[in-house]
C-alpha cells in the first residue's frame, strides 16, 4: 500500500466533510446524508480494489 491510497481517502473524507457540512446548516439534512453515504462507498470500492490486490499476492506468495 503507498501513500497514494491514503491521501486519496483523505481527500475524500475531507470533501464530504465540507459538503456535509454546508448541506447540514442550510437545513438539507437528507442531501447531506446521501453525500456522507455516497463518500463511504467510493472509499470502499477503492479499498476493494486495493483488498483483491493483496489477495492476489497472498495467493501467489503461498501458492494456491
Amino acid at each position: 500500500m503507498n501513500i497514494e491510497l491514503i491521501l486519496k481517502v483523505a481527500g475524500i473524507g475531507l470533501l464530504v466533510t465540507a459538503a456535509y457540512q454546508v448541506l447540514a446548516k442550510s437545513g438539507r439534512d437528507e442531501q447531506a446524508m446521501l453525500v456522507s453515504v455516497a463518500g463511504i462507498i467510493i472509499v470502499l470500492l477503492m479499498l476493494v480494489n486495493e483488498l483483491g490486490g493483496l489477495f492476489d499476492t497472498v495467493k501467489s506468495v503461498f501458492g494456491l
